[in-house]
């Protein structure tokens, strides 16, 4: 076994045994809640630029299947685990979560104490670290790597995960035609729309509005993607351009640029939200929904204008959990409606959007 550290910048660095690529990594390090949906994480491109660290301890245990992946690969830049499953059991098990690693070039470290590290984050806050591989390693320069990369707000990350030509994707019976801004889209979100009849052409986050004006269309979605959402300002203007033109909803990132573009502003989350067991209320039912999320920002709702509407909130910090406008055909999300994985209690969502596409 080669062994493996984990330095952050406040100062700690743990040993554990590596696993997956043998090399270093760097990245902000966030601590993921969910039990299950090791896969789904590890492939979603929210998590480019940070290392990812699952809360709970055993990880591994039915394996890989690339049914379940929600881009071409793994996105995160390092996997943080307190126990590590070696030889899965489950009839759908393609590999091995260190086979996964291997296969896509990314580190791993398995031994360290996740608890203890997901305290120290929930008092610090998100923590930029690294992980290094092998057995002749200097940890006051690993500490000094950790704190001398750059932040995650000075990071553009979304050209790395996005479609860089349009690409179309037809449903089995297609009843409407989407254009969907691309920042790093979750695929499961795309499943949802074509499962309701709605064909999906993803285009680049910095395709211009007029072209999109051009096709025809019968609405806008915007996806959720990685990092600061004041480093988008393409996608912003391009929002701003569309608004009131087409009937238009966005998911995660995708709900933080359509606030940014009416003018609110939005902030950095102590250590974010990622997990599958995040409470949001419902404002129009009354309703509480348990949501699967994974963010490190949020909007300000002091920054809102008047004509738009918060219409759901996150009960555990009162954070904006969704948003819509009084007078255009516009709605928002900050969680994953679309689960993968999670609970499906906010599937309605794509219904919702559905409905508007229907009235338009």
């Amino acid at each position: 076994m080669v062994k493996a550290y984990l330095a952050l910048e406040d100062g700690t660095v743990v040993e554990g045994v590596a696993f997956g690529a043998e090399r270093d990594a760097e990245g902000e390090l966030v601590f993921n809640t969910a039990m299950t949906g090791y896969v789904e994480a590890l492939t979603d491109p929210s998590y480019k630029g940070q290392i990812l660290m699952m809360t709970y301890p055993l990880i591994g245990n039915y394996g890989v299947c690339r049914e379940d992946f929600e881009s071409d690969g793994v996105k995160v830049e390092g996997f943080v685990v307190k126990e590590l499953c070696r030889h899965p059991s489950n009839w759908r098990s393609e590999m091995s979560v260190d086979e996964l690693l291997k296969e896509y070039d990314v580190p791993g470290i398995e031994g360290v104490d996740t608890r203890m590290i997901t305290k120290k984050t929930r008092i610090y806050g998100a923590m930029k670290a690294v992980i290094a591989v092998g057995d002749d390693v200097d940890k006051e320069r690993l500490v000094e790597r950790a704190r001398n990369q750059p932040s995650i707000t000075e990071l553009d990350l979304v050209d790395k995960v996005c479609v860089k030509e349009p690409r179309r994707i037809e449903a089995k019976k297609p009843r409407f035609e989407v254009v969907l801004i691309d920042h790093g889209i979750k695929m499961s979100i795309v499943r949802q729309l074509l499962l309701r009849g709605v064909s999906v052409t993803l285009v680049p986050y910095t395709y211009p509005a007029e072209k999109i004006l051009e096709e025809d269309y019968d609405g806008v979605f915007i996806s959720n993607g990685p990092g600061d959402p004041a480093r988008v300002s393409e996608s912003v203007e391009t929002i701003r351009r569309l608004a009131g033109k087409l009937p238009m909803a966005g998911i995660c990132l995708g709900h933080q640029l359509v606030a940014r573009a009416f003018n609110a502003k939005t902030f950095k989350l102590k250590f974010g939200h990622h997990g599958a067991n995040q409470p949001v209320k419902d404002f129009e039912t009354g309703r509480v929904f348990i949501s699967s999320q994974n963010h490190g920002f949020a909007v300000d709702e002091k920054t809102l204008p008047k004509d738009m509407e918060v219409t759901q909130i996150n009960l555990n910090d009162r954070t904006v959990e969704g948003i819509r406008h009084r007078d255009i055909p516009l709605i928002s999300v900050q969680y994953h409606p679309e689960a993968g994985p999670g609970p499906h209690d906010t599937y309605f969502f794509f219904d919702e959007f559905v409905r508007m596409l229907e009235e338009y």
